[in-house]
């Protein structure tokens, strides 16, 4: 029972930390949404606009968590995943063409479109964590979101701080990526009999340094050709 609670404890902190990690942009489309409210309109919108992204964020995850019992689809997904992994460590994003809402309600509709295109790598991180527990993307998501909504600009301060902790986080998005192709039905004939739980972790260790590997070396090239190439 103990081994449960621990295992259970470990995945829910992975969750939190990869949602906050991978939700920066939200948080910031949610305070360029809602920057042209006045001041008490503002924080309305704010909470109105986190509790709709937090509904919708869970109703999307659950239905992935539930879509990853197709054959082959945790392959695919796990690929994606790397994708995403590697994006976070080489991308710039940049939400400034985000609209300015005129009223509450019209900051909740931005904010609540903007989460949906912007949140796929989200829910497919912590539904690959979650592995079909649908208590755990709840509780994960209810105490991650409103962490981000109003730590927002810590959350961002640290990071620029402390710049390793995204590639902490691109490495633990590389080991889930690892654990899914581990977990992928189709797959497990292959293994030669290993246990599931020892090619996890392999593969787990495999897909965390593919990610770092990959996302030091792009990161390379394109300063490089940033310096070679200077606006």
């Amino acid at each position: 029972m103990d081994a449960e609670v621990s295992t259970f404890m470990i995945q829910l902190l992975q969750i939190i930390w990869i949602n906050i990690l991978l939700s920066g942009d939200n948080a910031v489309v949610i305070a360029l949404a809602c920057r042209g409210l006045p001041p008490k309109s503002r924080t309305i919108g704010i909470i109105a606009g986190a509790g709709v992204a937090i509904v919708l964020r869970i109703i999307f995850t659950l239905l992935v968590v539930s879509l990853l019992a197709i054959p082959w689809l945790r392959l695919g997904g796990s690929l994606l995943l790397l994708w995403i992994a590697v994006k976070l460590l080489t991308d710039e994003n940049d939400e400034s063409n985000v609209a300015e809402a005129g009223n509450v309600w019209q900051a909740v509709r931005i904010v609540a479109i903007a989460d949906m295109v912007m949140s796929l790598d989200n829910v497919l991180a912590i539904a690959a964590v979650a592995k079909d527990s649908n208590l755990l993307v709840i509780i994960g998501l209810g105490i991650s979101i409103p962490l981000i909504v109003f730590g927002a600009q810590l959350v961002i301060t640290m990071i620029e701080k402390f710049p390793w902790l995204v590639w902490v986080g691109g490495a633990l998005l590389g080991f889930v990526a690892g654990e899914l192709i581990a977990s992928e039905p189709a797959l497990l004939p292959y293994f030669g009999g290993i246990s599931e739980h020892t090619m996890e972790l392999a593969l787990g260790g495999i897909g965390a340094v593919f990610v770092l590997v990959l996302g030091y070396l792009l990161k390379k090239r394109g300063g490089g050709d940033e310096a070679a190439n200077p606006a």
